[in-house]
């Protein structure tokens, strides 16, 4: 079993429900959810005429590989909804992986650690929470570090999700 971080974010109709929907769906012998971080409240980046998301970020412990760990995430995105019109747009859920263990990928459509993680307090702030000394396997920051060099989005309080 291989540890790997997702964020999940959520913008559009019941947020909450839609984070612990999408944990439960992540339940299967392949995947399990070994940990959780509050949910923050953020304010969205790029396209920013739409609702504040929550977000948050899990621990699994997964024998998927990189590209089947993918393949899930997006189904289950689709099942509960998702739909890719507008770039950076409103959406129901967005499950993206952070990391998996100590990999570096980089393929058609995939690419871990996430290429923007580094620039996301809304990823970072709670993926700090759960494992602060992780190191990026391609800078190899800590976390904490990644996380003291972003500064620029507003982050509204924490929620303690169990």
């Amino acid at each position: 079993m291989k540890t790997a971080y997702i964020a999940l974010g959520s913008n559009l109709g019941d947020r909450a429900k839609n984070l612990r929907t999408a944990r439960e769906r992540m339940e299967t012998r392949e995947l399990h959810v070994a940990r959780v971080s509050s949910v923050y409240e953020t304010e969205p980046r790029g396209f920013t005429e739409q609702p504040w998301f929550l977000n948050q970020v899990v621990e699994v412990e997964t024998s998927l590989m990189p590209r089947q760990l993918l393949g899930r995430l997006l189904k289950i995105e689709r099942e509960m909804g998702r739909r890719r019109d507008v770039p950076n747009g409103p959406r129901l859920i967005d499950l993206d992986i952070l990391l998996y263990g100590d990999l570096t990928v980089d393929a058609a459509g995939l690419q871990v650690p996430h290429p923007r993680m580094t620039e996301r307090r809304f990823v970072l702030e709670p993926l700090a929470e759960l494992a602060p000394d992780l190191r990026h396997p391609g800078s190899r920051h800590t976390v904490r570090e990644m996380l003291a060099a972003v500064r620029d989005q507003t982050l509204r309080g924490a929620e303690k999700q169990v």
